[in-house]
């Protein structure tokens, strides 16, 4: 099996709950960490800055684009920074772990 990380962020804590629990429940994700940060970026031609949330969320590479889409069908973004990032080692006992509460 291989692993990855899926990297988002939301517009707040609310929203990054919401999205954590719809794809745990589905078992699309096994774990999801959230932080809060602060953003730097251009909109519409004009600097912005932001307080966000960002979400890593572990899963197996061949649920990261079920991930991503379940993300954007509930994301208030009207662009949403979505990346899927491969993990190329880790823990088998984590790994074992994540497999029980993920999709088959």
């Amino acid at each position: 099996m291989t692993y990855c990380l899926v990297y988002t962020t939301t517009g707040g804590e609310e929203e990054a709950e919401n999205i954590s629990k719809n794809l745990i429940e589905k078992n699309l994700a096994a774990c999801i960490n959230t932080f809060p940060i602060k953003s730097f970026y251009k909109w519409n031609g004009k600097f912005e800055t932001s307080t966000e949330v960002a979400m890593i969320i572990k899963t197996r590479k061949e649920l990261a684009e079920k991930v991503m889409e379940e993300i954007k069908k509930i994301h208030s973004y009207e662009i949403p920074a979505i990346f899927s990032i491969s993990i190329e080692k880790g823990d088998d006992n984590f790994f074992n772990w994540m497999d029980k509460n993920l999709k088959s």
